[in-house]
């Protein structure tokens, strides 16, 4: 029989200890995260610049997306906000859809057993490095190699080579939202690359060669293997990607020459830093800065939750509800013959 001190050691929880070890990242969390998005609702309710502190109810949703408010220059705020959210998707696709396509070429490249190719660590190293580059670092990189003018490197180049005038790779509106597109994509395939490797790698090896012993080819291992169980992580990265895509701000915003950024180029992170960025408490429009931040907000929430609507198990919810359907039956079947469960 346990004697009572024993009794009373094994009465003993350390579970506070377990609470008081996470406790400092959900202060840190609740500080830095929670209570900053909280305020950024508060603040999308609230006047612009004097009138800043005094609730306004929607005015400001109103003004940014629909040009409609008492506030002066309404119209023009409206067009600039929705130019903005323009430019952010344009930019998002632009870098998404070759970055997406070119990783998983790559992944699927590194990891096929067949390609004996040479050095394949050091390419993948080489691969991800612009993912570890400070942003500022890329954006002033590319700016001295793709200036408008004659004494830049690629535009000297291509004067020497027999072109007739320097390309605007900054200024003009089409080609400089070409070179950020391709500055995301550059930054950042290196980091999808590496995600869609882990999740190939993580695919059973025997279905590979079962495939190849029923004579599949390349093509059709792909299409018929590969791709459709690389749907979580191809799910996962589309989300990533898009929240980040969403909140562009870095290369859009650091990818100009003078003093103003290129309207052409702005962002709705970029819109969002405009409206905060006015000097004084009195000059700013946090207002429209708060209200911009949580329709970009919303906006992610819902495009989250389509992607993950449309790429939800069919297979499984099918079980489930035959499940559900045959323990309702069987639930009926019992009653009916008098038997509880």
């Amino acid at each position: 029989m346990a004697s009572a001190a024993q009794r009373r050691i094994k009465s003993i929880s350390y579970a506070k200890y377990g609470y008081m070890f996470i406790a400092p990242f959900f202060l840190v969390y609740c500080f830095f995260q929670i209570w900053p998005l909280i305020y950024t609702f508060i603040l999308s309710f609230q006047g612009n610049q004097s009138a800043h502190g005094q609730f306004v109810g929607l005015d400001n949703y109103t003004t940014i997306l629909f040009g409609q408010g008492v506030a002066q220059g309404a119209a023009a705020t409206s067009a600039k906000f929705l130019n903005a959210l323009g430019n952010t998707f344009i930019l998002w696709f632009g870098n998404f859809i070759p970055q997406i396509l070119l990783s998983l070429l790559l992944a699927v490249w590194f990891t096929d057993a067949k390609v004996k190719l040479p050095g394949k660590g050091f390419f993948k190293v080489v691969m991800y490095m612009p993912n570890i580059i400070t942003a500022a670092s890329v954006a002033a990189l590319f700016l001295n190699l793709f200036g408008d003018s004659k004494y830049y490197f690629v535009n000297a180049t291509l004067l020497h080579m027999g072109l007739e005038e320097p390309i605007k790779f900054v200024t003009d509106p089409v080609v400089s939202k070409i070179m950020v597109m391709f500055i995301q994509t550059w930054l950042w395939f290196g980091n999808t690359m590496i995600m869609l490797m882990s999740g190939i790698m993580g695919i059973n090896p025997s279905l590979f060669e079962a495939a190849n012993i029923d004579g599949a080819n390349s093509r059709q291992v792909f299409f018929k293997v590969t791709l459709p169980l690389l749907q979580p992580i191809m799910v996962y990265t589309l989300v990533t990607s898009m929240i980040g895509g969403l909140q562009m701000f870095d290369i859009p915003y650091l990818y100009h020459t003078g003093a103003n950024y290129s309207l052409d180029l702005e962002t709705a992170a970029v819109f969002i830093y405009a409206n905060f960025n006015q000097g004084t408490v009195a000059q700013a429009n946090y207002g429209y800065a708060g209200a911009a931040s949580i329709i970009i907000f919303v906006i992610t929430a819902l495009l989250g939750s389509i992607t993950f609507y449309m790429n939800r198990d069919k297979d499984e919810i099918a079980q489930k509800k035959q499940r559900k359907r045959a323990m309702k039956q069987y639930k009926e079947k019992m009653k009916r013959g008098g038997l509880t469960l």
